[in-house]
């Protein structure tokens, strides 16, 4: 999902509401947030909305809430790879 996209439904739905849509996908496989791809695809990019939701929700922008969610991921990647610069 590209960032725009992202925006729009982190502005659209609330964070109950986007993991409301992350249940209904996993289990219908259809969701009420209208986010349509293939079912690994939509719970990523529900579960980002999710995470960037929950930050703007602190008081947190959506551009800082994403970097602050692709540092998240990247660290997860580091550790998982063993890095040896971490």
């Amino acid at each position: 999902m590209n960032t725009q996209d992202m925006k729009k439904l982190v502005e659209k739905y609330t964070y109950e509401q986007i993991d409301a849509c992350i249940k209904q996908q996993l289990a219908k496989g259809e969701n009420e947030c209208n986010v349509v791809d293939s079912m690994n695809e939509v719970i990523e990019s529900l579960s980002k909305a999710s995470v960037i939701r929950e930050m703007m929700d602190s008081g947190i922008k959506f551009s800082d809430a994403l970097r602050e969610l692709g540092r998240r991921i990247r660290a997860v990647y580091g550790k998982e790879e063993g890095d040896p610069g971490k």
